[in-house]
């Protein structure tokens, strides 16, 4: 999931070497963050949020074939290295 999610928003960005993408698994869950650069903020978000919520869907499809849940988000602020 990490690395399909990473393809679709390197795809969508200006700015693709600065596209860091975090994964938090839990026995419940998996969470995948975004991290962009602030100017490719609005390409993610897309008008109203269809970008993000189109990424959402296909993220959750993906992860409900595999009997797993996953969310993904995005931050507002640079990844900690």
């Amino acid at each position: 999931m990490k690395s399909t999610l990473h393809f679709l928003v390197t795809s969508i960005v200006d700015h693709a070497d600065d596209v860091v993408i975090d994964e938090q698994t839990d026995a419940e869950r998996t969470v995948l963050t975004i991290h962009v650069n602030p100017e490719d903020m609005g390409k993610i978000i897309g008008k109203s949020g269809r970008i993000i919520r189109a990424l959402r869907d296909l993220i959750k499809l993906i992860a409900a074939k595999h009997s797993v849940y996953a969310d993904v988000e995005v931050a507002e602020s640079e990844p900690t290295a």
